[in-house]
């Protein structure tokens, strides 16, 4: 991808959602890129379907608290719009299931700004907790996943690379060529796999790197374990990485997303901005 044009921002009910807009603002205006974002959310009365058969008076409560909270999200985003410059950036939102609507803007985006689940704290987000990786593995597009604790929104000075022989690295490489070009420093993380590369010699995203300007120091990090989403997060730590790109591994069985190791334990206990595709 030779340009980030467009930007989709996913807004949810927690009380973080909006401070999003900090990072998805910093990241538009760094390339040049328009920015939209939808609030889309379960109603409360499908998050408990059992509410409407069982109590009208507790269903209608449920409705009340949908708008209650949809106004406490927009109220919070026309602050933090205001506060990070962007007056006339509109609000949207959407009645229909969040991954059903979220997917159909989806496909109109460069890339996609997402964030990681609390697992403390399922409900108040008002998402199911494979949104994130539904929305990957459905629309084949890059998202940008953001961890739920504050990293701040400063983001791709330095960029760890997780790397595979696989599309699904190759995709996520490709989307953050934009965000490597202007990088201070980029780091390639690799660990040797049955039929990969031998020692000393070069990984084929090293060549793919440098056609594109790009520099990068690789760490070779030995044979692979199951510990390599632990490895991975250590390694950004050691070199200080505030941006991870990788690949998104998983696919569906019986409506149940199964993620690869790799991919569910950097969901599970990302410590920095994720860029993954699938």
């Amino acid at each position: 991808m030779d340009e980030i044009r467009s930007i989709l921002l996913h807004l949810d009910a927690s009380t973080a959602a909006t401070k999003r807009l900090r990072v998805a603002h910093l990241l538009a205006a760094t390339h040049g890129s328009e920015l939209e974002v939808l609030y889309a959310v379960t109603p409360a009365l499908l998050q408990y379907p059992l509410a409407a058969s069982a109590d009208s008076q507790l269903a209608g409560l449920l409705a009340a608290l949908d708008v209650e909270t949809r106004a406490r999200v927009r109220a919070a985003f026309e602050r933090e719009r205001l506060h990070v410059g962007l007056p006339n950036l509109p609000w949207n939102e959407t009645d229909d299931g969040p991954l059903l609507a979220f997917k159909r803007q989806a496909f109109e985006a460069d890339l996609l700004v997402l964030a990681q689940v609390n697992p403390d704290d399922t409900q108040s987000s008002q998402v199911p907790a494979d949104f994130a990786p539904s929305v990957l593995i459905e629309t084949g597009k890059p998202a940008l996943m953001l961890p739920y604790i504050d990293t701040g929104s400063e983001l791709g000075q330095t960029v760890l690379i997780a790397w595979k022989d696989s599309a699904a690295s190759a995709r996520a490489v490709t989307a953050a060529l934009p965000m490597l070009r202007l990088a201070k420093s980029v780091h390639v993380a690799s660990w040797e796999e049955p039929g990969g590369p031998h020692a000393g010699e070069p990984l084929t995203v090293e060549r793919f790197l440098k056609r594109h300007g790009v520099a990068a120091k690789v760490h070779r990090c030995g044979r692979s374990t199951a510990e390599i989403g632990e490895l991975l997060l250590s390694l950004a730590a050691d070199v200080q990485a505030d941006l991870l790109v990788m690949g998104c591994y998983g696919h569906s069985r019986a409506r149940e997303w199964l993620l690869g190791g790799v991919t569910r334990t950097i969901f599970q206990s990302m410590t920095l901005p994720v860029l993954m595709s699938h």
